[in-house]
C-alpha cells in the first residue's frame, strides 16, 4: 500500500518521523541516497542502531566507490546531523520502520516529496496443500551471517531495501545444489571452493553456510577480492561469525592461483576476466564452474558480419548483443570440450539485476571425444572473422585442448 502525503513541509515531517523511530526504538535502517556533495566519490550513507559499550548509537557506513567508511554517531545527534545533510548533500532519504518505509525526495528545483509505505500485514492462515505454497528457501533468514551483513534486521526479519539480495543468494545456492547433486564429487569428500570477485562476500558466507550448516560438509571456501578494505571487511565478520574454514584473499583470478578446487565461482568478471576464471577451473580440474560474464570486449572489434546478416547487425545494439552471444557460445562450446556438461541460462530476473546471465559446467564422469566440436568451434570463429579469444588462447598454453 502506497500513497503520497501533501504535507506543508515534508522534510520536518521526515525529521519528525525519524525522531519518534529514535525514540521508540522502532528504527530499522536509515539510507541517504542521490549525494550531491563535494565529494564525487561518495555515494550514499547507510545507518543502523548499534550498542557501543552500553550507549545506543546509529552506525553510519559512508559508501564510496571503492571504500566503506564507519562512524558512530550517539543517538541524541542524529536528528541535527540528518537535517544538515537533506538536502544540501543528499537528494533522498529512506526511513525504515517497524511501521514500514517512509521515502522523502527532493526534485531538481528542490520541491520536497514524502512517501508512506505500510509494512505488510501479517500472513493469511495457510492454505491447503497446493495453493500458494511458500517457495523453497535454502537458507533460513535467522542465519546469523544474514544479520552482520545487514540482510536482516535485529529480530531476523529481512530488511526491504534488501530482498533483491536475498532473492540472488537463494537463486544462486539453488543452482548450485542441483549442480552439485549431479556432480563426481563424493558426498563425504572435503570441497574447496574458490569465489573470485567476492566483494562484500554475501554469497561467499551463503556458501560456506550452505555447505557447513545445512549439507553439514567439511568445506574451505576462499573469496578473492581486489580491494583490501572489502577483504578485512570480510575476514573480521568470519572471525566474529565463527566461520571456521572460511578466509578473504586480497588479488584476482590472475593473482590468486589455487592448487585444486572442487568449486569455481567467479559472478560478474569483467571482460576476459572470466575467461581466466573458467580457465583456472578447468586447469584445477574443478567439479563444478559457475559464472555470470559481463562488459564483453575482445570479440567485438574482431566481429566481421558476414553478408547476410549485415542488415540486422549494421545497428550497435544488435552488434553488442551479437558479440556478447558469440563470446559466451564459444566458452560454453570450450567447456564442453573440455569434459563438461555446460549450460547456459537466465539466472535470476531482470527485475532484480541485469547480469543475469550463468554459464554453468559441471564435470562429465566419463570423458567424450572432443575432435567434432573443436572442428565447430573453428568454423563458427570462421564465419563471424574470430582471431583470438582469450580461453582459446589459456588452454591451448596448457595443452588442454
Amino acid at each position: 500500500m502506497s500513497c503520497t502525503t501533501s504535507a506543508p513541509d515534508p522534510r520536518a515531517q521526515f525529521l519528525s518521523l525519524l525522531a519518534e523511530a529514535l525514540a521508540d526504538a522502532s528504527l530499522i535502517k536509515l539510507v541517504l541516497a542521490r549525494h550531491v556533495g563535494a565529494d564525487a566519490s561518495l555515494q550514499r550513507i547507510i545507518a543502523k542502531p548499534v550498542q557501543i559499550k552500553e550507549q545506543a548509537c546509529l552506525q553510519l557506513v559512508y559508501r564510496h566507490q571503492t571504500r566503506d567508511l564507519t562512524r558512530n554517531l550517539p543517538l541524541t545527534e542524529v536528528e541535527a546531523f540528518v537535517a544538515e545533510q537533506l538536502p544540501e548533500q543528499f537528494r533522498n532519504a529512506h526511513l525504515f520502520t517497524a511501521a514500514g518505509e517512509v521515502q522523502l525526495a527532493f526534485s531538481k528545483k528542490g520541491k520536497p516529496m514524502l512517501q508512506r509505505h505500510l509494512a505488510q500485514q501479517a500472513p493469511r492462515e495457510a492454505a491447503p496443500a497446493g495453493h500458494d505454497r511458500e517457495k523453497k528457501r535454502y537458507l533460513e533468514l535467522s542465519r546469523p551471517f544474514l544479520r552482520d551483513l545487514g540482510v536482516t534486521d535485529a529480530q531476523g526479519a529481512l530488511i526491504p531495501s534488501m530482498s533483491r539480495k536475498w532473492k540472488q543468494i537463494n537463486k544462486f545456492i539453488e543452482v548450485f545444489d542441483h549442480a552439485l547433486a549431479g556432480a563426481p564429487v563424493a558426498k563425504e569428500q572435503p570441497l574447496r571452493v574458490a569465489d573470485f570477485g567476492s566483494g562484500k562476500g554475501y554469497l561467499t558466507f551463503a556458501m560456506h553456510d550452505y555447505l557447513r550448516n545445512s549439507l553439514e560438509r567439511d568445506a574451505q571456501v576462499t573469496g578473492v577480492e581486489l580491494r583490501p578494505d572489502m577483504v578485512e571487511l570480510c575476514n573480521r565478520a568470519a572471525a566474529r561469525l565463527e566461520h571456521s574454514g572460511l578466509v578473504f584473499e586480497c588479488g584476482d583470478v590472475r593473482s590468486v592461483v589455487p592448487e585444486a578446487i572442487e568449486v569455481m565461482i567467479a559472478l560478474h568478471a569483467c571482460d576476459v576476466a572470466t575467461d581466466y576464471a573458467i580457465h583456472t577451473g578447468i586447469r584445477c580440474n574443478a567439479a563444478i564452474i559457475m559464472c555470470s560474464p559481463c562488459c564483453h570486449k575482445q570479440i567485438r572489434p574482431q566481429l566481421h558480419s558476414p553478408e547476410l546478416l549485415q542488415p540486422m547487425l549494421q545497428y550497435g545494439l544488435h552488434l553488442g548483443q551479437q558479440a556478447e552471444m558469440l563470446t559466451d557460445s564459444l566458452r560454453a562450446l570450450y567447456l564442453e570440450a573440455c569434459g563438461y556438461e555446460t549450460k547456459v541460462f537466465e539466472f535470476i530476473s531482470l527485475e532484480h539485476t541485469n547480469k543475469n546471465k550463468m554459464i554453468l559446467a559441471v564435470k562429465r564422469r566419463q570423458a567424450q571425444d572432443n575432435r567434432a566440436l573443436l572442428g565447430k568451434i573453428v568454423e563458427l570463429k570462421a564465419f563471424y572473422g574470430v582471431k583470438a579469444h582469450c580461453l582459446e588462447t589459456l588452454l591451448q598454453g596448457d595443452g588442454l585442448i
